[in-house]
């Protein structure tokens, strides 16, 4: 089945040009015209993707996002904003909210498409590309899943957003690692997009409650000044019976 797009948008224009891009592209589209409209669309439809039209005069595309990422089925849900020029003030906003992905516009169609396969681990069409594989990534009982894009702890689903599984994949591939910000930034965004450091620390204390929720046995540990490290939980021994 083709992967779902949800589009949230007041603007019929916005709507029309960016459903014709992603369904030429293979992808279905639904729209949805307000916050509760969207909210009730993502828990009927179940969408891969969300995409946000977000404009100066309104500021619900955080409001959204932050309703979306609240329910733990959409934890995992793609999120990414298009910000209209002149509403580049709500970007703040939106990382708190817990947006994946934002580009204020304009923006080539391209880059979108790419962004969602990337995200969702789609193949371009026409390739004979495959989508789920078996690369995995251990610490302790935390595993990931790199091609199947998926992560547990302890047995339990980790649901982590793009940004957040681009970092934790990166401290994943060497526990006892130190990496620093601007190498975890690197890693996630790349070298090309300016991202401060307060923005890395968020992401980072987002993938700790998740590690924290599901026990997964890897705590990822603050080196003071030089950044982070991902490392086996200390296990304290049991005591002694008498």
């Amino acid at each position: 089945m083709k992967p779902l797009v949800l589009i949230c948008s007041e603007d019929l224009e916005f709507y029309l040009v960016h459903s014709h891009v992603l369904q030429v592209d293979g992808f279905r589209i639904e729209l949805a015209r307000s916050v509760e409209e969207a909210l009730a669309l993502a828990s009927e439809r179940e969408p891969q993707a969300v995409v946000l039209d977000c404009q100066p005069a309104s500021s619900t595309g955080s409001t959204i996002c932050a309703q979306l990422k609240a329910e733990c089925r959409n934890g995992g849900l793609l999120v990414i904003a298009l910000i209209a020029p002149g509403a580049g003030n709500q970007e703040f906003d939106l990382l708190k909210a817990g947006i994946d992905e934002s580009f204020v516009r304009p923006i080539a169609p391209a880059k979108l498409l790419d962004c969602l396969r990337a995200n969702l681990a789609l193949a371009k069409p026409g390739s004979n590309g495959i989508a789920n594989g078996g690369r995995l990534l251990r610490c302790g009982s935390l595993e990931m899943n790199v091609d199947a894009r998926r992560v547990r702890g302890n047995g339990q689903d980790i649901h982590l957003g793009p940004i957040q599984f681009k970092l934790l994949r990166h401290l994943l591939e060497t526990p006892g690692m130190v990496f620093s910000r601007v190498e975890l930034k690197n890693a996630a965004w790349g070298e090309k997009i300016h991202v401060g450091e307060r923005t890395v620390d968020v992401h980072i204390s987002r993938i700790r409650k998740e590690l924290e929720r599901t026990s997964a046995g890897s705590v990822i540990r603050t080196i003071r000044s030089d950044g982070y490290s991902l490392e086996e939980a200390d296990v304290e021994p049991e005591a002694d019976g008498e």
